[in-house]
């Protein structure tokens, strides 16, 4: 890999490292803190955490479950994440990037045309600025990855 700005590199690939565990923090409260998360949740989507108590005890254990297990599987993406972040995505490997990419448009795409499908516009609007947190720095270090395949610069070697 032919780096251009090994200092510009490096201040982005550190942006993308904060905003991974910071969604990796944001996981850790949600599974450890799901009541939290629950009325959260609740205020930004209805103006008021009271609106989903009302719903009745079951209803709120199941809100809550699914807040704990989702912070639990977003702690664990986030994991996946920081791993390709310091391994292949820091050595330059284009396939690195790209897996640390398709990972991202799975999530937000999906998540996104969901929230918005089913009225749920503040869901979409989180997802757009956490989606931008990651995309500035992914914009920026895109000229320091080789833009041959990973196959051909290994073959390249001596």
């Amino acid at each position: 890999m032919l780096m251009k700005s090994p200092s510009r590199f490096q201040f982005w690939w550190g942006w993308l490292i904060a905003v991974t565990s910071g969604l990796q923090l944001f996981g850790i409260v949600m599974f450890v803190a799901p009541e939290l998360t629950r009325h959260v949740f609740g205020f930004l989507i209805f103006s008021s955490s009271a609106r989903l108590d009302a719903l009745g005890e079951p209803a709120v254990a199941y809100i809550t479950l699914l807040h704990g297990v989702l912070g639990a599987v977003i702690f664990g993406w986030g994991v996946a994440l920081l791993f390709i972040l310091v391994g292949p995505f820091r050595r330059g490997s284009q396939e690195g990037r790209r897996i640390f990419v398709i990972s991202l448009l799975a999530w937000f795409l999906p998540d996104t045309v969901y929230s918005l499908w089913s009225g749920f516009w503040q869901n979409a609007a989180l997802n757009a600025a956490l989606a931008v947190l990651f995309a500035l720095p992914l914009a920026a270090t895109y000229p320091d990855f080789d833009t041959r395949t990973d196959e051909s610069v290994r073959s390249d070697a001596p």
